[in-house]
């Protein structure tokens, strides 16, 4: 500023004068009275009113104004990695890491002996309550083998698809465990799979199967008589509510007049892939949806015993069978109504393989087994942390009596059907704790049946 530089140049004159006054031993008060000293202190004077005047309009200035703040970046939702953060991963990658642990307790009541051991003690298998036997006092059971872990990768490629994984493993069916010491057991595959466009490969749901309709159940499947329950590997293609899929093939098959239960024939001869379509509705009501299943059951073998009398013979016979299915689910405010029908050759398809797909006669040749299932499961919410669903499922078989034997050994199922009601409570969200009571029938073809009483406990947490 030019006020300071005329201040400075003053104030050295000044104090030069001072020091010389001092260095001559002359008082200040004698230089005051000479005539240059009173233009010096007058000037002085001046530089003291210009000091003070530049202060006070220093003092009374506004504050400079701030630089304008930069504005907030737009949120860009979740953020993708570009470089992954595993060094073999494809880069633009998110992972996905899902599952609960579950642990159930299960008091099981028998009309006749107990439920054989494996799979129809840790969850509801209609073909496992026993129809023959002296009655048997209350079993306990319990088992965490329902526990979960889901692991995913969701890639964004160049151009915006997305490309994703998922692979799926619980320890249902693991045979490395048992429950003397550590109840150990191991990982069993359900799902692997990769997404793409409108293309799926690898092992997933049947497209026979509609998930969205399995009601809310303590039981492993819950309404198991009367749905669709299979995972197999399976090429899909989805196009807005079709879809369409090759799935792996296999039969299960009745040797003629042999024990069916006690000898099941498993053949996995066919040449072509179950062919099937599915189409859903859906809106803000829920859901409606028909599919169909084509397939080829098909037996190939040297030699095959065909009757008790231990004959045997070589077998080469195929036949094609179908299948058609319609469920859905409605909604109604909080509450929801699930079913389904099926009708046809269901097989392993349904119940988890109840009945099979196909009896040989005396020639060897394959006969289907056809049947219908089906279910309803009504769900109400009796507040946001307490809900039941009431279910009844069956299913039921035409068997030709003439190709089997009819023994309670060798008699095929004829038909089952079980009621459940059940209550869910969550104290916090993702942890449900539920008790559900099942009542089960199950018949033979020659008549013979025998029920089942099972009171379920469970505590699930899910992350």
């Amino acid at each position: 500023m030019p006020t300071r530089n005329v201040a400075r140049p003053a104030l050295r004159a000044i104090v030069s004068v001072t020091l010389a006054a001092a260095a001559l031993g002359l008082p200040a008060g004698a230089m005051a009275q000479t005539a240059k000293e009173q233009e010096l202190e007058a000037r002085v004077a001046e530089l003291e009113k210009m000091v003070q005047q530049l202060l006070a309009e220093k003092k009374a200035a506004p504050a400079p104004a701030a630089a304008p703040a930069a504005a907030p970046a737009k949120p860009a939702g979740p953020s993708i990695q570009a470089g992954s953060i595993t060094p073999n991963a494809a880069p633009n990658t998110s992972f996905v890491l899902t599952g609960f642990a579950k642990a159930d307790a299960l008091f099981t009541d028998t009309e006749h002996a107990d439920v054989p051991a494996g799979a129809g003690r840790d969850f509801y298998v209609p073909g496992a309550t026993p129809v023959s036997g002296d009655a048997e006092d209350v079993d306990f059971h319990a088992h965490v083998k329902q526990t979960r872990i889901n692991f995913g990768t969701d890639t964004i490629l160049e151009g915006g698809d997305k490309l994703s994984t998922r692979f799926e493993v619980d320890f249902f069916g693991s045979i490395t465990g048992n429950e003397r010491v550590s109840n150990t057991y191991s990982p069993v595959l359900r799902h692997a799979y990769v997404t793409w466009r409108s293309w799926l490969v690898g092992q997933t749901w049947s497209n026979l199967m509609d998930p969205a309709t399995l009601p809310e159940a303590v039981d492993f499947i819950g309404t198991t008589d009367g749905t669709t329950f299979v995972r197999q590997p399976q090429l899909r293609f989805t196009k807005g509510g079709l879809s369409l899929s090759l799935e792996n093939p296999e039969t299960t098959l009745s040797g003629y007049r042999v024990a069916t239960p006690a000898a099941p024939i498993t053949a996995d001869d066919a040449g072509w892939p179950d062919l099937t379509a599915r189409y859903a509705f859906k809106g803000a009501w829920g859901h409606v949806a028909v599919a169909g299943l084509l397939r080829e059951l098909k037996y190939q073998t040297t030699s095959a015993s065909l009757a008790t009398t231990g004959v045997n013979v070589p077998i080469d016979d195929s036949t094609w069978t179908g299948t058609l299915s319609a469920s859905g689910k409605f909604i109604f405010g909080k509450d929801d109504l699930r079913w389904m029908a099926l009708y046809g050759n269901l097989g392993r398809y349904v119940a988890l393989n109840f009945a099979n797909d196909a009896i040989l006669d005396s020639s060897g040749n394959l006969e289907s087994i056809d049947g219908w299932a089906g279910f309803v499961a009504y769900r109400h919410m009796w507040s946001n942390q307490w809900r039941s669903t009431l279910t009844y499922a069956m299913q039921e078989y035409d068997n030709d009596a003439d190709l089997s034997l009819t023994t309670n050994a060798g008699s095929p199922n004829k038909s089952s059907w079980s009621a459940t009601a059940n209550l869910f409570y969550s104290p916090v969200p993702k942890l449900d704790i539920g008790a559900e009571y099942r009542y089960a029938v199950r018949e033979l073809e020659n008549g013979t049946d025998g029920d089942l009483g099972r009171l379920q406990f469970t505590t699930k947490y899910s992350f």
